[in-house]
């Protein structure tokens, strides 16, 4: 089947296309975790229905087509065909189940960012304009409970309570975003681990951390925010690079 007859043939494709091209970018920064971790879409109004990557395939060689479309609430899910494994289907499930505005959600276990999970503290203190772009806009769990089955998803799920943060720092685990888009979700993960690394390279030199003031940090946040469509363009980019490849992350 030619990449054009799929496209005629499976709903959704544009965002199947982005999310096969953000799997493609998250196993070329080694922010894959083997065949594990998962990112997923919502597809439809309520969110319940999403688009995730197939069991146990790499990030690296995902594409559009590959992608299933999981129903949160029908477990017969995951007697499908390429089902995914019970702690996606929890984590996942629970996230477009339970908190709405989480259109897209992403899952790592990257390295600066659960080294920062692995801490006492695991704030991120604004040290930078990366880090500063998340200054109010993390969330930390700190009550892991074991493999994200149903009732751990669920829990994570709940934390989620202010919208206007977008990531979880999954204490003992690794971390959570989510956003409205994939474009935009991407986006942030990427600038999350970027920022986790200037942290934790900072706290290894042992010397004093030149952190921002509260109101200058809080500034550059909605600055960051507000700065016109540095999302879509870093995704595109992306895309293209694939593209000029010859990848196929597209098919």
């Amino acid at each position: 089947m030619t990449a054009a007859s799929k496209r005629l043939n499976l709903d959704h494709w544009d965002e199947r296309v982005d999310l096969a091209a953000a799997f493609r970018w998250t196993a070329r920064l080694n922010m894959h975790e083997g065949v594990a971790n998962h990112f997923s879409m919502a597809i439809n109004d309520d969110g319940t229905r999403f688009l995730m990557n197939p069991n146990q395939m790499h990030f690296s060689r995902i594409k559009a087509s590959d992608l299933i479309v999981v129903d949160a609430n029908d477990p017969e899910t995951l007697t499908g065909p390429n089902a995914p494994d019970p702690t996606a289907w929890g984590l996942h499930g629970g996230m477009h189940r339970h908190c709405r505005h989480a259109r897209c959600a992403m899952h790592v276990h990257s390295i600066h960012a659960t080294v920062l999970a692995s801490l006492a503290d695991s704030r991120l203190l604004a040290i930078d304009q990366n880090c500063a772009t998340f200054f109010n806009r993390h969330v930390i769990d700190d009550g892991y409970g074991g493999l994200a089955f149903e009732e751990e998803g669920a829990r994570c799920a709940a934390l989620f309570t202010d919208p206007k943060q977008k990531v979880m720092i999954m204490g003992n685990h690794g971390v959570m975003v989510i956003g409205d888009s994939v474009a935009e979700t991407f986006n942030r993960m990427f600038y999350f681990e970027r920022a986790a690394e200037t942290y934790i390279r900072a706290l290894q030199t042992g010397q004093p951390l030149r952190v921002l003031p509260d109101d200058i940090a809080e500034k550059t946040a909605r600055e960051l925010e507000e700065y016109p469509e540095q999302d879509a363009r870093h995704l595109a980019e992306l895309r293209a690079i694939l593209d000029e490849e010859g990848a196929t992350y597209a098919q």
